[in-house]
């Protein structure tokens, strides 16, 4: 589909795109309310670092990057738009929406709560509506662990954090099979069997 013409060629027409969609008083716009006409793509992209790219320019500005990040919405159809009361456009994805930098752990057993604070400002709990998957990275064999932030839209852990939260790991029975877990907020998160764990390349 050709590019509409209403899609801004600058930095400065982007930043008038997402002010559009300032809300009144706190809280993240109601993007899932939206239904706009899609207007074509943007050369933008968010790299696996999680850094943002427009038309192959890392964006510099972190609370430009913050305003794009609360209007970023993944829609059924396996994409990712930027969208507002009136205009939706697509963007790339390299890997995850957003990347965990950053993990603090609190209580112990089912009461422990693990809170994740994004690159974006973003602070989740790890729970029941914001579940931890883990999937093996085809690549290199490493483990990929993801959060799900809102919506469809997920965090990568940072290497660090998820060092951090594998050590907070323990070996749980679930469904008569040990394996290698994490809680947090009363829900179990599997990881792996525990047999496996020593052959895992972190």
């Amino acid at each position: 589909m050709a590019e509409s013409t209403s899609i801004p060629g600058d930095a400065a027409g982007l930043e008038a795109l997402i002010s559009r969609a300032t809300v009144a008083g706190k809280g993240l716009p109601p993007v899932e309310k939206w239904h706009p006409d899609f207007c074509g793509d943007l050369d933008m992209e968010i790299r696996a670092d999680g850094t943002w790219f427009y038309m192959g320019t890392p964006i510099g500005r972190h609370a430009l990057v913050r305003l794009f990040s609360t209007v970023l919405r993944k829609d059924e159809d396996g994409k990712t738009y930027l969208v507002t009361p009136v205009e939706k456009v697509g963007i790339r994805v390299e890997d995850a929406h957003f990347l965990a930098v950053e993990l603090n752990v609190s209580g112990e057993g089912d009461a422990q709560t693990m809170t994740f604070r994004t690159n974006v400002g973003d602070i989740v709990e790890a729970g029941h509506d914001n579940p931890l998957r883990f999937i093996v990275d085809k690549a290199n064999g490493g483990l990929k662990p993801y959060l799900l932030v809102r919506g469809r839209l997920e965090a990568l852990l940072a290497r660090p954090v998820m060092y951090e939260l594998v050590n907070h790991g323990e070996e749980i029975e679930i469904d008569g099979q040990t394996m290698f877990a994490v809680r947090s907020k009363g829900t179990v998160f599997p990881i792996m069997p525990a047999g496996e764990l020593e052959k895992q390349s972190l």
